[in-house]
């Protein structure tokens, strides 16, 4: 009789699994094999960490479809509805508009705070498009990613010559 066990291991964008067969003359070599893989796993917040920037390669790839499309000249609720349109051709889910509370000690409170886009509750996307980001924008943001809980948001001005001049990648380090 054989026992099989299944040991799976995710590192990039598709997974690896393990197989391991065990019988009575292999125990031994199959669970130090085993012991080998479970010692050198990365640890689930890299693979949280690479889920989010395959998130954001993803975002930035649209993004960047979107504005050698359309230039900068719309407004943010355009460059919002091109992109949310995009992103569910991508299979990604994702919330619009999500309501972030405060919790000050025991109180909520609905402070109204609300993020353009948190993709799989993992990534916050804030789009602006307007003539120069200030330093209040990459605050709000900050501000989001503590009180959501994420560690990654990105921050994209779209009202630019090139894009790559108003992509702003924030991470949260509280």
């Amino acid at each position: 009789m054989q026992i099989r066990y299944m040991y799976q291991l995710s590192f990039t964008q598709s997974e690896q699994r393990i197989q391991i067969s065990l019988s009575n003359n292999f125990t031994l070599c199959a669970l130090f094999f085993l012991a080998f893989f479970v010692r050198n796993k990365k640890m689930d917040n890299n693979i949280v960490i690479q889920r989010e920037n395959e998130l954001s390669k993803i975002v930035l790839d649209i993004c960047f479809r979107i504005h050698k499309l359309y230039s900068p000249e719309l407004f943010e609720s355009v460059y919002k509805e091109i992109f949310c349109f995009e992103i569910v051709k991508e299979n990604i889910a994702f919330e619009r508009q999500k309501a972030i509370p405060l919790i000050h000690q025991t109180i909520k409170l609905d402070a109204g705070y609300r993020a353009d886009l948190i993709l799989e509750n993992k990534l916050l996307v804030e789009f602006k498009s307007i003539k120069m980001l200030a330093d209040i924008h990459y605050k709000h943001v900050q501000t989001y990613l503590k009180l959501a809980n994420l560690k990654l948001g990105l921050l994209i001005n779209f009202n630019v010559v090139y894009l790559k001049d108003g992509i702003k990648r924030i991470i949260n380090t509280y």
